[in-house]
């Protein structure tokens, strides 16, 4: 449902505990402080029970979902009034159960599509925040929301650049008057470090993010730049460009979020400091604008802009995506599932820096890719790349941590 300007907007928040989660309430808290109506109905977390509980009595919210069932008891137990929901499938049943206008989906990884789907299938307006969702399923997933009126509104960074430089062209990006859309990447904690000294680095090392405070999944993504070639696929669904014109560019400064360059020269770019509530309030606020509560551009440091492309050496990642991309089908939902599996495996130091890519590459060619139609076929998909991961690790084979990996053809 919709809601009209003189009603107040429903908000669930999937992945309430987590950095984007926080920072989303942290806005509407600001929102709500500032006279726009805005009402948080429904919280989802995976366990994080205290933060849950903290923030279902700040908000007065009602219908709760955990992932973990062991977690609802006390949610329910401290939250006598409360509807909790629980089990792998408790975020999507709240979706689906609960009167709500928007959705904000800040789930890491695939765990939150079932939910993000079910959001679109309900035409509500999903402030996206999670990539994998289309990168797992993009298609799906914008077919979907077409379908059924959904708008799939953007907050990471650099698609809500993308999103606001483009509302300021009268034509779509399909209509041929985009020549291409670049994506800023801060180059992550080892941007400057010798790339002979990297394979075998530290969860400690690879969580020094230089300008960003995110969760560690997505910490250790822009160490690897992952995340950008994820931001790729995402961007080929959200604005319907081909591979060969979304390219991404290192920004160590990261105040510019991205670019569009027109096909008559013209280039329009996003700035803003490294804050996420700012892109958050874009999105929960569309389409008109109010104040803000995140960090304001100090002008005086913009005296030193430095912008220069990622070196594929020291970042495999971003090829092996445009890859999966070009291969299509189920192959991207086997390549982040894969991510996801060797980036926990390394947090869990059970592999080194160096394999993460290496593992990916490996996943993604020892399995074919399918045409990605239905959930069920994605979430298969996700599940042979997690089992093909974990064998792999478990048989301590694979390549060794000083090759590069290349991708499969």
């Amino acid at each position: 449902m919709t809601a009209s300007p003189d009603q107040p907007r429903k908000l669930i928040v999937l992945g309430s505990t987590g950095s984007i989660g926080v920072n989303t309430l942290s806005v509407v808290d600001h929102l709500r402080r500032n006279g726009l109506p805005m009402q948080v109905v429904g919280l989802a977390a995976r366990s994080s029970t205290k933060a849950l509980i903290d923030q279902a009595k700040r908000f007065s919210v009602r219908h709760l979902a955990v992932a973990d069932p062991a977690s609802a008891a006390s949610l329910q137990q401290a939250l006598p009034d409360a509807e909790v929901s629980a089990g792998p499938d408790a975020a999507e049943r709240l979706v689906r159960e609960t009167d709500c206008t928007d959705v904000a989906a800040a789930i890491v990884g695939t765990a939150g599509l079932p939910a993000t789907l079910a959001a679109a299938e309900l035409g509500h307006r999903i402030h996206l925040a999670n990539k994998e969702t289309l990168v797992a399923a993009g298609e799906l997933v914008t077919r979907t929301a077409s379908a059924n009126g959904a708008q799939l509104l953007p907050v990471d960074s650099e698609h809500s650049a993308i999103f606001q430089c483009l509302a300021g062209a009268p034509d779509s990006p399909n209509n041929n008057t985009v020549r291409r859309l670049v994506l800023t990447a801060s180059g992550g904690a080892f941007r400057d470090r010798p790339i002979d000294e990297i394979a075998n680095a530290t969860p400690e090392d690879a969580l020094k993010h230089p300008t960003w405070d995110m969760g560690p999944e997505v910490t250790i993504d822009s160490a690897t730049m992952m995340n950008k070639g994820l931001e790729i696929i995402e961007a080929h669904w959200l604005f319907g460009l081909a591979p060969d014109r979304i390219q991404p560019i290192i920004h160590p400064q990261s105040l510019v979020h991205s670019f569009v360059e027109f096909v008559d020269g013209s280039v329009l770019a996003q700035l803003g400091p490294p804050d996420m509530r700012t892109p958050i309030q874009a999105a929960l606020t569309w389409p008109t604008r109010t104040a803000g509560c995140g960090d304001k551009l100090d002008w005086t440091r913009l005296s030193d802009l430095n912008f220069y492309p990622p070196d594929p050496a020291r970042y495999p990642a971003i090829e092996l995506c445009y890859h999966a991309l070009r291969l299509g089908g189920t192959a991207p939902a086997v390549l982040n599932a894969a991510n996801e599996m060797a980036v926990q495996a390394f947090l869990d130091r059970k592999i080194a820096f160096g394999r993460i890519v290496e593992l990916v590459s490996d996943a993604l060619g020892a399995i074919k890719p399918q045409p990605a139609d239905d959930l069920a076929t994605i979430l298969e998909a996700d599940q042979a790349a997690r089992r093909s991961v974990s064998t792999t690790i478990k048989r301590g084979t694979g390549i060794p941590a000083c090759q590069s990996a290349e991708p499969k053809p």
